[in-house]
This record gives structure tokens, C-alpha cells and sequence, in this order.
């Protein structure tokens, strides 16, 4: 019975394993699977700058490009800057690839220093106390010509982190932490 129930939960993993890579989205999946580069193109709504980046060459994550997109995703109200997690923008990246746009991510907030947050939280009571933006690991955004609604889909299609819709304030939270919604 015990040889039985033990060849049963394999046959059970296996099973729910291929499942889980079957049900990946395979635009999604093959943009990150195949060796070419990724690129993004961004605008910062609140500093009025823009970049086009190719943040990983095909084989590895270009340091010098991470470093933009660092100082970029920065702290505009602090002036300070946090290593962002590079998986956030290979999300990005795989969502404008399920989204077929090309068009700029606008940026509305990246890192967050725990001052500013905390001072946000004190103003609103959307902002979460432990937030991701503060560890580098999160951004609102929307695209520009996509409906909110349809960015929202495709972010929680890719099933890789936290997903944020705030259709009142027009944009969508991911993350790279926990797969969950709200």
C-alpha cells in the first residue's frame, strides 16, 4: 500500500508539473525560453524621462543597462536608488510580448525609500506598510493605447508575482514576490 501511495503522489506531481508548464501562456513562455534580447521602452511620468533598453543581450543581463534601469526606476521624491530585481522587467517585458505593443511602460512608481512610503501611506490608504516598491521589487504602470483591463489579464496570465488593479487611478501593481491579486 505504501509503494502504491508513493508512486501515486509522484505520478501526481508529475502530472500537476506538466499541467503548470502546459498552461503557460507560449508567446510568454517562448519570449523568455529563446535566446534574443529584450527590450523595453519606458517613460517616467513623474520626471518626464524616457529610455529604451536592452536589458539582457540574448545569453546575460547587460550590468550597464540594470544600472539605468535602476536609476530610472529610482526614487524621484528621495533622490535615492535600489538594485531592482531584473525579474520585474523581464515580466515587463514578457507582458508587452503577450500584449503585442511596443509602445512606452509608463512609469508611475518604481522604487519606493521607506520615507516615502511612509509618508504616501500616511495619505493614502492604499499603500501597503511592507510594500514590494520598497525592496525593488515592484511598479505601477499602464501602457498607453492598452486598456487597464487587458494589461491586468496578461499580468495575471504570466502567474509570476503580485498583480495590482486600480482601474480608479489608472494603472496595474506588479511584483515579484508571492503569486497573488487584488
Amino acid at each position: 500500500m505504501d509503494k502504491f501511495d508513493s508512486n501515486r503522489r509522484k505520478l501526481l506531481a508529475l502530472g500537476g508539473a506538466a499541467l503548470g508548464v502546459a498552461l503557460l501562456p507560449t508567446q510568454a513562455f517562448a519570449s523568455l525560453s529563446t535566446s534574443r534580447p529584450r527590450v523595453l521602452t519606458l517613460s517616467n511620468l513623474n520626471t518626464g524621462e524616457s529610455l529604451k533598453t536592452e536589458f539582457f543581450n540574448g545569453k546575460k543581463y547587460d550590468k550597464d543597462e540594470l544600472v539605468r534601469l535602476n536609476h530610472f526606476f529610482r526614487d524621484y521624491r528621495a533622490n535615492k536608488i535600489k538594485t531592482i530585481d531584473p525579474h520585474l522587467f523581464d515580466q515587463l517585458f514578457r507582458l508587452q510580448t503577450m500584449l503585442d505593443t511596443r509602445k512606452p511602460v509608463q512609469l508611475i512608481s518604481g522604487y519606493r525609500s521607506l520615507a516615502t512610503n511612509n509618508s504616501l501611506r500616511s495619505h493614502s490608504r492604499g499603500v501597503a506598510k511592507h510594500s514590494y516598491h520598497t525592496l525593488g521589487q515592484a511598479m505601477d504602470f499602464h501602457i498607453d493605447g492598452i486598456a487597464l483591463s487587458n494589461v491586468r489579464k496578461a499580468a495575471l496570465a504570466l502567474r509570476a508575482g503580485g498583480v495590482g488593479y486600480y482601474p480608479s487611478s489608472n494603472f496595474v501593481h506588479i511584483d515579484t514576490g508571492p503569486v497573488r491579486h487584488w
